[in-house]
């Protein structure tokens, strides 16, 4: 039996975590459960796998969340904050941690969650842009597990070599190939993303995921981090990654070997096979997702990005090339722009601008501790701030 805390429970990750969780019962085991603005969906969770401990990020939301329960006849404690994030990933009697909160918010609880040796289901990837170098020194110091969800780098990971170390030479290896949807706005002539509204750009045509993450998708920018996390997990040079358009998600991403062999992880595009992946590694248990039909499908295509069409992925490149705090500035900006564009305040064109401008006015300096990426992410999120009056509608 593994005993799990979920990070983020009530979001599209948590809920598909919770579906696979649910179909094996006698596997694992909920201890604890967090959830921010979801109180409700959080309850209902509550009430399904009784939890020992469920956090939310505010004392009203506590209140809220309490009454839910208390009506419910439930045993489960509740609590609220960033400290109590951290308590409920580091509890001793938890062997794995989902860390699935979005955004740089899950950056603390999952560091939380590798400084106590767990098993971490990684699906935040802002941990690893904002904090790479610190984050992965932690992962080798506490020897936590550290297993990748997003379902790209989840496809890496199962298409590397057994018992890869972290160096492409002795490995073979020669490139990392990351694949994107290309989100909504793959074919649409540029000048019409001028009026692109926040409704058009959630609309995913492969994927079920949160308003951010969905338009990070049209924008490309979630593949740009993407990147980033991938240079941290596999130890991969940015000119060894190279990000491929591949419309039908289908193919989740590919390792290309030195002997001229590219293997690549298939699959429907759902986040329940990942999820279950990782929960059962090295083994496999069944996740619920429906089996792939290459019949159906008939054919598989691919593309280059036009970073044009797509500035926000040139971005992250140039982040990542530069290192220190341009990827934690990086990562800020954008959390901002995206916020303000989901508000309707800013046009989605104008996006990749603000970040760009971000990254331009907040002073290059290297990262060695936390504190250090707080400070990178402040100024990223002041700088964007600052350079929304020149692009706001």
């Amino acid at each position: 039996m593994m005993n799990l805390t979920i990070l983020g429970a009530t979001g599209s990750i948590g809920v598909s975590a919770l579906d696979v969780v649910a179909r094996h019962p006698d596997r694992y085991k909920v201890v604890a459960l967090s959830g921010h603005t979801r109180i409700e969906l959080l309850a209902e969770q509550c009430h399904q796998f009784n939890p020992a401990y469920a956090v939310t990020g505010s004392a009203t939301a506590a209140q809220q969340l309490t009454h839910l329960l208390s009506a419910g006849g439930s045993n489960t404690q509740v609590l609220y904050g960033a400290n109590a994030l951290a308590h409920i990933a580091s509890l001793s009697e938890v062997d794995a941690v989902m860390a699935a909160i979005v955004g740089a918010a899950g950056l603390m609880p999952t560091l939380a969650a590798v400084s106590a040796g767990k098993r971490v289901l990684l699906a935040n990837k802002e941990a690893l842009v904002m904090a790479g170098d610190i984050f992965m020194a932690e992962v080798r110091q506490s020897g936590a597990c550290l297993l990748p969800i997003d379902s790209e780098h989840n496809a890496i990971f199962q298409s590397m070599p057994a018992g890869y170390a972290g160096d492409f030479s002795p490995a073979g290896i020669s490139r990392i190939l990351l694949t994107a949807s290309g989100g909504p706005f793959r074919d649409i002539k540029i000048e019409a993303l001028s009026s692109v509204t926040p409704a058009q750009a959630v609309a995913h045509p492969k994927w079920v995921m949160g308003r951010k993450i969905s338009v990070d998708s049209a924008t490309m920018m979630n593949k740009g981090l993407e990147v980033i996390e991938a240079h941290w997990l596999f130890n991969a040079p940015a000119d060894r990654i190279e990000v491929v358009i591949h419309p039908q998600s289908v193919i989740h991403s590919l390792v290309e070997y030195a002997d001229g062999s590219v293997l690549a992880q298939l699959g429907n595009p759902d986040m329940r096979t990942p999820i279950a992946h990782a929960l059962a590694w090295p083994q496999r248990i069944d996740s619920g997702v429906q089996k792939l039909d290459l019949f159906a499908i008939g054919q598989l295509t691919f593309e280059r990005p036009d970073l044009a069409r797509f500035p926000c992925l040139g971005l992250a490149y140039q982040a990542l090339r530069a290192g220190g705090n341009a990827p934690a500035v990086l990562n800020a900006a954008n959390e901002v722009a995206v916020s303000a564009f989901l508000a309707g305040h800013l046009p989605f064109l104008k996006i990749a601008a603000v970040i760009a401008e971000a990254l331009e006015v907040v002073p290059h300096s290297a990262v060695t501790t936390i504190d250090m990426v707080m400070a990178a992410d402040h100024q990223g999120r002041v700088a964007a701030k600052r350079a929304l009056p020149a692009y706001v509608q």
